[in-house]
């Protein structure tokens, strides 16, 4: 498994490309949600991305406070297959990344409502009411603060 976290700038074309193509087979193909993926947010962001013999398999975005919510947080979480543990390890990174980037700082999600046991697992809690986003359930959820800051 190899594990990748970059800024948009250093990502290469082949990178990318797998990162879109990815977003796109499952929220758009997949989900059957038709929707605007390339938002503008993606240039100021940093991308997470996991793979298993050069195939991306999982994939998440870490934006900085501002772009999406007040508070920084991570977005377009999304794994090629599901139950073989790539989710798993792409938060556990997707967290630990936040916390070496921006520092020992509150995260927000915005979770599809399906989720919200997967993301629990990980200290996130819901934070409001439940909305539409693209014809999907959503809720925002919060990880708190860490009670002690991670060493790295």
């Amino acid at each position: 498994m190899e594990i990748k976290c970059k800024e948009f700038n250093t990502l290469t074309v082949e990178e990318l490309y797998d990162l879109l193509q990815l977003r796109s087979e499952i929220f758009v193909v997949e989900q059957d949600c038709p929707y605007q993926d390339l938002d503008g947010i993606d240039k100021r962001c940093h991308h997470l991305l996991i793979y298993k013999e050069s195939i991306l398999q999982a994939y998440a975005r870490l934006i900085p406070e501002g772009l999406t919510f007040n508070e920084h947080s991570i977005g377009r979480v999304v794994t090629k297959n599901h139950g073989l543990g790539f989710g798993s390890t792409l938060m556990n990174e997707a967290i630990q990344s936040m916390y070496r980037i921006f520092g020992p700082i509150p995260i927000r999600i915005g979770a599809q409502t399906y989720a919200t046991n997967f993301y629990t697992k990980f200290g996130f809690l819901p934070d409001g009411e439940v909305y539409d986003e693209d014809g999907i359930e959503h809720i925002e959820m919060i990880l708190k603060l860490p009670l002690k800051v991670p060493v790295f």
